[in-house]
């Protein structure tokens, strides 16, 4: 499995949620708390939006995150509105650039955090339901870069959430026909640079953790120069020490996480499964997420 995060609000440097928080992405990439593998270290990405630039930046390696000091030079000089971030855990497919998280086509941004169960068995059928004018796009070999591109296929780019229901319909419908009796699990981040959405859904009862954060000023003990100090705490069995300062997330920021990068209860607001969430300008949305026949 992998760790990814999500960004919106007002510009941040991009350490503030990559290596400064206290259960930062960087820090997640060494030692995840809610996932069964503790080490997402086969390759990381970004993708940040910057004043009205058309195209999304994009930086991907295969080197574990911890280690890289380019991302580190990086997330100290970009400062982004918009931003999603990913480490990675393969899940079969080889560690190469190509396989790092996010994709982009055109304006549009995508991390995922999941898999398409045996897809050596599926890919084929997949991969046929691909517009032929996409496919020339996919670089990789990932599960994942082929729910992008089957997305975009299904009208991505003009219905997000629909498109996204009926990308998950058919990989079911494909999974099924094929005897697979669980197809899909997965958290999607997505962004076309003006809103960002999330996605939590799993064909069976186990479904990926993922959050969203709520008013930062709704908790805080101390407010200080250097951000808000959290009160002490405990997420799930990860108890904290509310130590250290969550730094620059105001009240109209949120972060779409897969797991808490921060360390008090009532900050973060657990997604429920088959759920959408759609965070911009306006007032958040919470959706049913159902996969619908193609």
């Amino acid at each position: 499995m992998c760790r990814w995060l999500g960004y919106f609000g007002n510009p941040i440097p991009l350490e503030d949620l990559l290596y400064d928080a206290p259960h930062s992405l960087i820090e997640q990439s060494r030692h995840a708390h809610l996932q069964a593998s503790l080490q997402n270290g086969d390759g990381f990405g970004l993708g940040w939006y910057r004043d009205s630039r058309e195209k999304p930046g994009i930086y991907r390696s295969t080197a574990p995150a911890w280690s890289d000091a380019n991302l580190r030079d990086l997330a100290e000089q970009i400062q982004s509105p918009l931003f999603l971030a990913h480490v990675r855990a393969a899940t079969g497919t080889a560690v190469q650039q190509s396989n790092c998280h996010p994709f982009r086509f055109g304006r549009w941004v995508m991390v995922h955090n999941g898999f398409i169960a045996e897809f050596s068995r599926l890919r084929r059928d997949l991969a046929l339901a691909v517009d032929p004018e996409l496919y020339p796009a996919i670089q990789g070999t990932t599960d994942s870069e082929m729910i992008f591109y089957l997305a975009i296929t299904f009208g991505l780019t003009e219905e997000p959430l629909p498109a996204l229901e009926r990308m998950a319909g058919f990989v079911e419908e494909v999974g099924h026909r094929h005897g697979v009796a669980e197809p899909l699990q997965m958290t999607i981040g997505l962004s076309d640079g003006e809103k960002l959405y999330a996605v939590r859904y799993a064909s069976g009862p186990v479904v990926n953790t993922l959050f969203v954060s709520d008013d930062t000023r709704a908790h805080a003990r101390v407010e200080q120069p250097g951000g808000v100090r959290l009160a002490p705490g405990r997420i799930g069995a990860i108890e904290y020490a509310g130590t250290k300062p969550l730094p620059h997330l105001d009240s109209g920021a949120r972060a779409i996480v897969s797991e808490p990068v921060a360390d008090l209860p009532g900050l973060w607001r657990e997604v429920p499964p088959a759920t959408a969430v759609i965070v911009g300008p306006d007032a958040d949305e919470r959706l049913p997420f159902t996969p619908q026949p193609v």
